[in-house]
């Protein structure tokens, strides 16, 4: 199976989905637990969230294989998000709820590890990376939209709820400060949704590595608590009615992020 799914845009923002997938190679998926195996952590249908983007003419560009796999927003040495901090690894060994993802014995060891990183996380680094200097070239920059979702209440690394929309930036560092101020004030004008700027979730790896204002690309992770348009007892299964209403603010965001200029 291809590591990614792609369509390619005329417009200067390109979308990355990279927690999307729920494919894992069998040889993989024997070692994992029942818990495991139910890939709760997955980024349930935020594809399907984005699935407008073609239609504006943004770039969509997300992973099919599950984050168990390799996790792609992960530094692919082991460095640490956020220091002092719960961290997850590039392969991941508990759930966001703290269960075993792997059989006793059988959990991924650093050589494992490299070796995934080899076969699965470089070559959809060097895709993406390959797709946002082309969106540069065609445009003078790029708008990167990290797309993320994740439970509304993980005591294992927040206390009590996340806003429903939590846009990261690096604490200013990966996109210029207007248009962090533009995303802000846009999805506080749509209403309905909470949300926070550089709050528990700031961006990952993907935000921080290709953010390079000053280099042309802008990026901006924007984290979903998956409450918003969906039952979290029930995340695999997609309820379109109830996804609507945040749709529609996620296609007024993307309209905004296409008519953001750094001039």
């Amino acid at each position: 199976m291809d590591l990614w799914r792609h369509h390619a845009g005329t417009a200067p923002v390109l979308i990355d989905i990279p927690h999307c997938g729920t494919f894992v190679p069998p040889e993989i998926a024997r070692a994992m637990t029942p818990e495991g195996r139910r890939l709760l952590d997955t980024d349930w249908h935020v594809e399907k969230l984005y699935s407008f983007a073609p239609r504006l003419g943004a770039g969509l560009f997300h992973a099919t294989h599950s984050r168990y796999v390799a996790d792609l927003n992960r530094d692919p040495d082991g460095k640490p998000l956020y220091p002092g901090a719960d961290n997850t690894e590039v392969c991941p060994l508990r759930t966001f709820h703290d269960a075993e993802i792997w059989q006793q014995g059988r959990a991924p060891d650093a050589a494992e590890a490299r070796r995934r990183v080899a076969a699965y996380w470089r070559p959809y680094h060097a895709a993406l990376a390959a797709e946002i200097a082309g969106v540069k070239a065609r445009h003078g920059y790029c708008v990167l939209l990290d797309a993320h979702s994740i439970f509304s209440e993980l005591p294992r690394f927040f206390a009590g709820k996340l806003p429903d929309l939590n846009v990261g930036t690096a604490d200013g560092r990966s996109c210029a400060p207007s248009l962090e101020a533009w995303s802000a004030e846009v999805l506080a004008a749509a209403g309905g949704f909470t949300q926070v700027v550089n709050g528990r979730f700031k961006g990952g790896y993907i935000t921080r590595h290709y953010g390079r204002p000053g280099e042309g690309v802008h990026a901006v992770q924007l984290e979903m608590a998956m409450g918003a348009y969906l039952d979290e007892a029930a995340p695999e299964r997609y309820d379109a009615g109830r996804a609507a209403r945040l749709i529609a603010v996620l296609e007024q965001f993307v309209t905004a992020l296409i008519a953001w200029s750094p001039d």
